[in-house]
């Protein structure tokens, strides 16, 4: 019976002593961060309804934790013509999800826009709704978002050009909202990214398309293509209905 408890007590205790060899500690894991950040500088030329070039700015962050996901992206653009300060804009937006299951999620939207010399002073959306997403996956993610939201415009009567789309008018009205973010890993060092974003009101109706390629030099820098292009279904008498973008930018990823 002696002869049966200590052979039962020396495997047990060789049996953790093994177990505690072969499992990793929880400190050798490599769990990823879930922050994830960039920075952008780059050149800008504009064309359509205005012709210029200027330099522009990007700070974006986004933090992943279990069914919440957050992103937050600021934008600044300075244009001088002729030695003198003719643009000084910000554009920022911030999001956050919460998953109801491994596609549906939740989402609440806030964009805004401010500037000193374009035609409008402020220009804020707020909306909420559902999304889905039709994939997930390191290669390929497909998304679409619905939802109800409200917007309001300031115009800066005493800035306003010829070659703005805008009314002369102070907007608070209810939209909706409608947006498809697809990225694309294509190879290891480039992506592609779509994101298409209808914001409907009794006012106007407007389209942003944002299509992106970055091509990653290094780990950490990466090279981005990106063009934009505005659509408005009612615009003064004159002007067009479309604007676009082109930038290249040198994007930094922290």
């Amino acid at each position: 019976m002696r002869k049966l408890v200590f052979a039962s007590i020396y495997l047990l205790t060789t049996s953790l002593a093994y177990a505690e060899t072969a499992d990793p500690k929880p400190s050798d894991i490599d769990i990823p961060s879930p922050w994830k950040s960039e920075v952008e500088f780059g050149y800008q030329a504009h064309t359509g309804n205005s012709d210029s070039q200027s330099l522009n700015s990007r700070l974006a962050a986004e933090y992943v934790s279990g069914r919440h996901r957050t992103n937050a992206e600021w934008k600044f653009h300075m244009l001088y013509k002729d030695g003198v300060e003719d643009k000084h804009q910000s554009n920022y937006r911030a999001q956050s999800d919460y998953k109801l299951s491994p596609k549906t999620y939740l989402f609440g939207n806030f964009t805004g826009f401010e500037s000193r010399y374009s035609a409008y002073f402020k220009d804020h959306t707020m909306s909420g709704g559902l999304g889905y997403q039709f994939t997930n996956t390191d290669k390929l993610l497909v998304e679409v978002e619905i939802g109800p939201g409200f917007r309001y415009q300031e115009p800066n009567l005493d800035e306003i050009k010829d070659d703005d789309i805008i009314f002369p008018d102070l907007v608070k009205e209810g939209i909706f909202r409608g947006n498809i973010n697809i990225d694309w890993n294509v190879v290891n060092n480039l992506t592609m990214s779509l994101d298409v974003t209808s914001i409907s009101g009794a006012s106007n109706t407007r389209l942003d398309t944002n299509f992106t390629a970055t091509n990653n030099i290094t780990d950490d820098i990466a090279l981005k293509l990106s063009y934009a292009r505005q659509y408005h279904d009612r615009v003064p008498e004159g002007l067009s209905n479309a604007d676009s973008i082109f930038s290249v930018n040198l994007l930094f990823i922290f």
